[in-house]
């Protein structure tokens, strides 16, 4: 028996913006790529981070990122943009996300998130609903 994939994908497009002068992606945007699809992923789930802070006063933050660039993306490609969860935690969240054009590894990542207290910025539980909802998507 294999594992269900729950791998999020995300469509995104390189536009000028995104490139340095030879047309290549500036390393910092696949970061930005990288948190559009978090965002939208968790949005999907119906755990949008808008709705999350207002509803209980918790935040995303980025606490750790380990990334490796293997080729260049380069102006106007589609990109393949990734996100799955690895391992959920009382105030944190292992996520694994890769870019591909179509079947080229361009980058891959490991990122810590935390949940804070939006108001005092300290350590605050994940709401056990979206604990909960993260932990299947690792099944």
């Amino acid at each position: 028996m294999t594992k269900q994939d729950h791998t999020y994908h995300k469509r995104v497009r390189v536009y000028y913006e995104h490139t340095d002068a030879g047309g290549v992606v500036y390393h910092a945007n696949y970061l930005n790529f990288m948190e559009r699809c978090r965002c939208d992923w968790l949005q999907e789930m119906g755990w949008g981070v808008v709705r999350m802070q207002q509803e209980t006063g918790i935040m995303w933050v980025v606490h750790e990122i380990n990334i490796q660039y293997h080729h260049p993306a380069r102006l106007f490609e589609d990109l393949d943009v990734q996100c799955r969860a690895l391992q959920v935690g009382k105030v944190s969240l292992l996520v694994e996300q890769k870019i591909y054009n179509k079947e080229h590894l361009l980058c891959t990542a490991t990122l810590k998130l935390a949940t804070l207290d939006a108001t005092s910025f300290k350590l605050a539980a994940m709401p056990k609903q979206l604990k909960q909802m993260l932990a299947k998507c690792i099944e």
